[in-house]
């Protein structure tokens, strides 16, 4: 975006914004209580100007939650009430519906003011292991079961805090200290974004954001229609089926390019499902609005005027538009399939843009640890909840091959076994990349990966799935092979169900094979030098290299013999 000289003082102040909520975000990374949040990144923070549009995000953070707490923002101002916004105050809630889509994200916003004047707020969410209710997962018929609703209110009164509402939370969760410890991390890295407004402010001799709110949002606004204004003014549908909880669920979008928007209409996508993986819309618009940027204006930063051409309409109580008080626990498996969708009708009108379908939602699970009950129990031995979030392999992409247990489209990070381990009495005995899994074709697809789950000696679980692409892996594009699909059992070949709380007696292990991304262009284009560099890093076998890629046996000896004696290949 071309400035002139007289916004270069603007263009540096939003610069500074940006890092400053970068700040936000790393602080609480830094405090927070949950692996969710300090190992996995599973968070945002952003600020707003005084009417709730969102001026700048954090690079640290989900698109997931930074999206849908975009708007959300304006839900409290409303909820609270501008005469009721007061310095000090601290606002909070949990709200599917107007905050970012389930029970398990706290929100907190905080308005800023300078010199006894509001003149904007901060907003920060992060996922929280436990919320009470039947835990995080998706055997829940209804919201009401899934755990402790906290609607829009004051978490601080001008500075004092609502230790009421501290009793309430800690009477109704499993993990008390975590999750209040989480709470007082989100008001506390609120509050250093504010105290880095405030600094940037007096350097600037600023007395409100008004000025550089609306060269943001302008900028951002002119330069992401100039975008749509240069593609062609097309219609196409995508459509995508995924495993569901009993039943498979489509999901069908028609994507129409106009002049001045985008727009994205799942009708025909299936309806509400009894368990809990529905998705409310602000959550499923996130994610559509995420991918469209990412495909057409990927450099352009993410504020209220930058989103605000991408529109998303979905039938009231399809699964993309959940209303209360249905069950939304894992919306986030049916929210992460949204862009997948949105790719499969994008590809039609711009070819050789956007990647293959990749693994799709996380390959997250929750261990509900216990003393073992078939026989006495160790005296050590303790009640737990670990929740570790995990990637399978993202779609190889037009020019580049996918990336290995990488999240698309959340971009949650995969925790470190360390970290898993610290928090309570469960062993990761196996977590490797998983050969074989990425899709074949011109540019490969990501990896997947390999677990092995137990408990320490004396310790029984309920393990909560919440996977999917069991029986739909990701489809190729443009002549490319489907990735691997998910598979997941105990280890003396007991099948367990890709989604729900599934009990696992003492001394037992849950072996989990998660998903590739899909391969993009045909297997024959690829390069052979990457198909000797990937048979000789392990990404395949010997058996794919020959059928999928034609290498000769003579080459494949060749590289096998050279890796076993540690030469250069």
């Amino acid at each position: 975006m071309t400035q002139n000289t007289s916004n270069v003082p603007y263009q540096v102040m939003w610069n500074r914004m940006i890092s400053v909520v970068e700040e936000q975000a790393q602080a609480l990374v830094r405090t927070a209580f949950s692996t969710s949040v300090r190992e996995a990144g599973d968070l945002s923070a952003g600020v707003y100007d005084i009417d709730g549009q969102m001026l700048a995000q954090a690079v640290t953070g989900t698109p997931g939650h930074v999206n849908a707490m975009a708007d959300a923002v304006g839900h409290f101002i409303r909820r609270i009430g501008r005469d009721n916004i007061l310095e000090g105050d601290v606002y909070i809630t949990n709200d599917p519906w107007e905050g970012t889509g389930h029970l398990h994200d706290i929100t907190i916003v905080s308005p800023s003011f300078h010199k006894g004047k509001l003149v904007g707020f901060f907003a920060c969410t992060a996922h929280i292991v436990d919320i009470g209710g039947r835990g995080f997962g998706a055997d829940a018929a209804s919201v009401y079961e899934e755990g402790l609703y906290i609607p829009i209110m004051k978490f601080a009164d001008q500075g004092t805090v609502d230790q009421t509402l501290v009793r309430i939370v800690r009477g109704n969760v499993r993990e008390p200290d975590q999750l209040i410890g989480d709470m007082y991390a989100l008001a506390t890295c609120n509050e250093i974004g504010h105290r880095r407004l405030v600094e940037m402010m007096e350097e600037f001799d600023l007395s409100d954001l008004n000025g550089i709110a609306a060269f943001i949002l302008e900028n951002s606004r002119r330069a992401t229609l100039e975008r749509i204004a240069a593609l062609p003014r097309e219609i196409a549908t995508g459509e995508l089926t995924v495993d569901g909880f009993d039943n498979p669920i489509t999901l069908k979008v028609k994507l129409s390019i106009e002049e001045d928007r985008i727009v994205s209409d799942f009708e025909g996508t299936s309806g509400l499902d009894k368990k809990g993986i529905n998705c409310p819309m602000v959550y499923a618009k996130a994610y559509a609005c995420y991918a469209l940027k990412c495909a057409i204006a990927p450099e352009i930063p993410n504020n209220a005027a930058s989103l605000a051409p991408f529109e998303m309409v979905a039938p009231v109580n399809s699964i993309v538009n959940a209303i209360h008080p249905a069950p939304v626990a894992l919306r986030h498996i049916v929210g992460h399939f949204v862009p997948d969708t949105i790719y499969n009708a994008l590809d039609k009108i711009l070819p050789n843009v956007v990647p293959a379908e990749g693994a799709g939602c996380l390959c997250n699970f929750q261990v509900s640890l216990r003393p073992r009950t078939d026989a006495p129990a160790p005296k050590g031995a303790v009640r737990s909840e670990v929740l570790t979030f995990n990637s399978g392999g993202s779609g190889a992409r037009p020019m580049h091959d996918g990336l290995n247990a990488t999240a698309f489209p959340s971009g949650v990070m995969t925790m470190p076994i360390e970290a898993t381990e610290h928090v309570g009495p469960v062993i990761i005995w196996r977590k490797e990349l998983r050969p074989d899994s990425g899709g074949a074709g011109k540019q490969r697809g990501g990896l997947g990966q390999y677990m092995e789950v137990g408990a320490t000696e004396g310790h029984e679980f309920d393990f909560q799935a919440m996977f999917d692409r069991v029986d739909h892996p990701a489809q190729g594009r443009q002549g490319g092979a489907d990735g691997a699909a998910t598979e997941i059992a105990q280890d003396d070949g007991t099948k367990m169900n890709g989604k729900g709380k599934q009990f696992v007696p003492h001394g037992r292990r849950v072996m989990l094979s998660f998903p590739g991304g899909a391969g993009y262009g045909k297997p024959s284009e690829r390069d052979p030098e990457l198909v000797r560099r990937d048979l000789a890093r392990g990404y395949i076998s010997a058996k794919v290299a020959k059928e999928d890629y034609g290498m000769s046996d003579n080459d494949i000896a060749k590289i096998l013999n050279a890796v076993k004696k540690g030469e250069a290949v």
